[in-house]
């Protein structure tokens, strides 16, 4: 057991129940970019139970060793050409952003005879430079991903724009939330609404005090890594 990350993942699982609890409650993503899997596996001892890896072609370098017993979410941009590659490996998708992306989703998963969970990727910072369906496409998107066979919609995502003060950008969480509900209030078929993946290690908190379901941490829990350009995977 690695000391220092058993209480990483010990105060923060703390930190986003306390934030989180009037809402139910969030789980935390471990985001293992760059992670070994060795510790990664150590991350599933202390509690850890959702993964989400950025790229394919590293989830792929560690799919054969990592825990079994992992849930395991594509949190990056995923292009359509590597969706064949997720089926075996992944359960969810939380990039969802475009209309190709959910007909290849659906078009696999219906060959692999199986669903593929997804959330939708919304843009709440309306940033040139992030992947994400505008506000004012949401429910027609919502619409039609829920018309494709054997792609179940769970909920939302959001990459929230990099602030020094996460309390500045404590409106757009609020904006997410009211989405989320808003969508579950419509009770769209083969829509869940039961995910609101919002909120990393900057701004977790905040995210959970507004409701997030779940926050992806990955510096909080593992440390830093080395910064690269991120290309869509």
């Amino acid at each position: 057991m690695n000391p220092v990350l058993d209480s990483n993942i010990r105060h923060w699982r703390e930190v986003i129940g306390n934030a989180s609890a009037k809402w139910g409650g969030a789980e935390i993503c471990g985001v293992t970019k760059t992670v070994d899997v060795d510790t990664i596996n150590e991350a599933y001892e202390s509690g850890i139970r959702v993964i989400g890896e950025n790229r394919v072609q590293e989830l792929q370098s560690k799919i054969e060793r990592l825990n079994p017993n992992f849930e395991i979410h594509v949190i990056g941009g995923l292009q359509t050409n590597k969706v064949k590659s997720i089926f075996g490996m992944a359960t969810t998708v939380q990039s969802l952003d475009r209309e190709a992306l959910a007909d290849e989703l659906s078009r696999r998963a219906v060959a692999a005879d199986t669903v593929m969970h997804a959330l939708i990727q919304v843009n709440i910072g309306h940033e040139d430079q992030k992947s994400g369906v505008d506000e004012e496409l949401l429910v027609p998107f919502v619409e039609y991903c829920s018309k494709k066979p054997n792609l179940a919609i769970d909920g939302l995502m959001a990459i929230m724009p990099f602030v020094d003060d996460p309390e500045t950008i404590r409106p757009l969480f609020k904006r997410m939330r009211g989405y989320f509900e808003m969508l579950r209030d419509k009770d769209i078929p083969n829509v869940t609404m039961k995910t609101l993946s919002m909120g990393m290690s900057g701004d977790c908190d905040v995210a959970a005090e507004e409701g997030a379901t779940m926050v992806r941490l990955g510096r909080a829990l593992f440390g830093a890594r080395p910064i690269k350009q991120t290309k869509e995977v």
